[in-house]
Order: C-alpha cells, then structure tokens, then sequence
C-alpha cells in the first residue's frame, strides 16, 4: 500500500482540497442568508431553518479550524485521504439541504425544511458519528485530551437528531438548533480557542 509521508507540502495539498468543498458550503449558507435581505417577500424566514443555518455555519468555519489538527498525522494513506474529503463533502451536502437550488416546489422554508427534516438530521447524526472517527484518526492522545464530554456530546446529538426528525413541533426543531448552536461556541471556547503550532 503506497502512503504519502508527512510533510508540509502534503499537509498543504491535503487541507487546501478540504477548504474548497467546505468553502462552497460557506458560500451555498452566506448566498441563502442574503436572500433573505435581497428577497425578504420572497424568501421568508422559519426559524427552526434559520437557527439550523447558523448552526451549520458555526459548524463548518470549526471544522475548517480545528482540522489543523491533521498537521499530526505523520503518514497519509488514502483512505484517510478520502475519510476527511467525505466529511467535509458531507458537510457540503447538507448546506444544499437548508438552501436548495430551487424552491418553486414548495411555498416557503417551513414546507422545504419540515419535508426533507428526515434527511437534513439523519445526514447531521453522521456529521456527528464520523467527528468522532475523525478525532481518533488523529491518535488516541488527541482523543483523549478532549476529555468524556466529548463522546458523549456527539452521540446524545446524533440521538436527538433521531428523535427530532420524528416530530413536526417547530418550536422543538428551533429549541434543539439553539442547545446545539451554545453547545458548539462552548466546545470552540473551551477546547479550540487557540491553536498550538509548536
């Protein structure tokens, strides 16, 4: 099995790809934010949609930050290689999800988001699922050092976004999009505020 070593370059290669597909993501969630100013008739805000558009864009500017702990990895195989590119692909596709290309289907966000709730959380339990095999990709210390509030912050998510996607109740959609938002700007306070280069 051919591996690519460790080395800037490598590293380099490797997170630029990363940050053009989870670019595209940001650009897809900051173009459907203006709609909303560009069309505001048009394009009515439902807030369990909104908060969960926050949330994704939170999510995905984290997860552009905290993969520099990739930087770790001293030997690249492809199938790691494509691990992180599916994730971030992932990360993509959900952002298509909360701002489709057209809407002409459907009377506003409150019918989009309620008639594809099913797949935009099934796709965010396993955004929260392969975090996890992401993290211990990166060795078993870097686990670890999260500490036990980490595996259990992303699983108890994954299982309420089973259990939210069964109900049709916006004020808990908009409730779990808030609890998941302050969880994520606690977790980016507490354990990613810096970044250590050495």
């Amino acid at each position: 099995m051919q591996t690519i070593a460790h080395s800037a370059d490598a590293y380099f290669h490797v997170r630029v790809l990363i940050g053009l597909v989870t670019g595209l993501g940001l650009a897809r969630l900051l173009t459907g934010l203006a709609r909303f100013v560009q069309h505001p008739s048009r394009a009515q805000i439902y807030p369990p949609h909104l908060v969960w558009v926050i949330f994704m864009l939170i999510y995905i500017i984290h997860f552009w930050w905290f993969e520099f702990g990739l930087s770790i990895i001293n030997v690249w195989e492809f199938e790691n290689y494509s691990f992180v590119m599916l994730y971030a692909a992932l990360l993509f596709f959900i952002t298509t999800l909360l701002f489709p290309d057209q809407m002409g289907d459907y009377s506003g966000f409150a019918e989009y988001f309620m008639s594809r709730k099913h797949w935009f959380y099934s796709l965010l339990a396993v955004v929260f699922i392969i975090d996890i095999l992401d993290t211990l990709m990166k060795g078993q210390q870097y686990f670890f050092a999260l500490g036990a509030w980490y595996p259990i912050k992303q699983i108890g998510f994954g299982l309420l976004c089973g259990a939210v996607m069964l109900t049709n109740n916006a004020r808990m959609h908009t409730g779990f999009g808030l609890i998941a938002i302050f969880a994520e700007l606690w977790w980016i306070a507490s354990k990613f505020r810096f970044l250590d280069v050495s």
